[in-house]
C-alpha cells in the first residue's frame, strides 16, 4: 500500500524576493520521510490572494495532506488565514479559545493583546487548532490543510504538534556511496541496476573536490533488505 502523499505551500513575498531564505521546505521534508508520508510537491508563492486560493484548492484535492509555512502573523500582509477561509467556502472571525491562549500569553509576558496581535486569533469556522508553544498563536487545519507560521522556530515547533496526529506508511531509508569517477563512467551500471530494482529510487549527485571527480550514489528506498541488496551491487561495482 502506498505512502500518504503531501505537499508544502510556502507564502511569502520575502522568500520570492530573496531577502529571506526558507528553511521550512527542508525541514517539512525530512520530518515527513521519518513518518512514511511522501512531500510529492512543493510550491513556492506570494503574498496574492487569488494565487494562494488557487494553490490550497489545487494541492487539497490531489494530495492526502497539504502544509503552508508563512503569512499568519498580525501585519496586515499577513492573509493566509483568510485566503485558507476562502478557499474552503468559510467565515473567519477571532475565536474565543484561540483569543484566550494569546491573552494567557501576553498576559504573562507582560504586553498588550491589541489589535494587530489579536489578528493571530482568527480562525476559519471548524478549524482544528494547532499548538505553538514557542509564541502561543495557533496554526491551524481544515480539512487536509495545516496552516503554519513562517518563523523557522515557530514552523518546527507547529510541525512536532502536528505529525503525531497523522498516519504515516513505512519510513524512507536512504544510503549514500561515494564514488570518485565521472557520471560518464557511473551512469550506465548506474542504470543498470536501477533497472533491476524498479521498486528504489536511485540517483547520482555529482562533486569536484580537489582537482578529483565524483559523485555520491544515493539509494533510497522503503524497504530495508532491498535497499542493502541494491547497496551491495553498486559496491561490487564500484569497488
Amino acid at each position: 500500500m502506498p505512502n500518504p502523499s503531501a505537499a508544502m505551500i510556502v507564502i511569502g513575498d520575502e522568500i520570492l524576493s530573496g531577502r529571506t531564505r526558507d528553511s521550512n521546505m527542508h525541514h517539512m521534508a525530512q520530518q515527513l520521510s521519518e513518518v512514511g508520508i511522501d512531500l510529492r510537491e512543493v510550491r513556492m508563492i506570494g503574498d496574492e490572494r487569488g494565487t494562494i486560493i488557487a494553490a490550497v484548492q489545487a494541492l487539497a484535492r490531489a494530495y492526502d495532506h497539504v502544509f503552508t509555512s508563512g503569512g499568519i502573523g498580525p501585519t496586515h500582509d499577513d492573509i493566509t488565514a483568510d485566503c485558507i477561509a476562502a478557499a474552503f467556502d468559510r467565515e473567519i472571525d477571532v475565536r474565543d479559545d484561540a483569543r484566550q491562549i494569546l491573552a494567557e500569553f501576553y498576559r504573562k509576558t507582560g504586553t498588550e493583546l491589541n489589535q494587530a496581535r489579536l489578528r493571530m486569533a482568527r480562525i476559519p469556522e471548524g478549524a482544528t487548532l494547532i499548538d505553538n508553544p514557542v509564541s502561543a498563536a495557533p496554526g491551524f487545519r481544515v480539512e487536509n490543510v495545516h496552516v503554519m507560521a513562517g518563523v523557522p522556530a515557530v514552523f518546527q515547533a507547529m510541525v512536532a504538534s502536528v505529525l503525531p496526529t497523522l498516519t504515516g506508511g513505512a519510513p524512507l531509508i536512504s544510503e549514500t556511496l561515494r564514488v570518485e569517477r565521472g557520471e560518464g563512467d557511473i551512469a550506465g551500471p548506474l542504470g543498470e541496476v536501477a533497472e533491476a530494482h524498479p521498486d528504489l529510487s536511485i540517483g547520482s549527485y555529482p562533486f569536484q573536490r580537489d582537482g578529483r571527480f565524483g559523485a555520491h550514489l544515493v539509494v533510497r528506498g522503503q524497504d530495508r533488505a532491498e535497499v542493502d541488496r541494491a547497496m551491495a551491487r553498486l559496491k561490487a561495482i564500484f569497488a
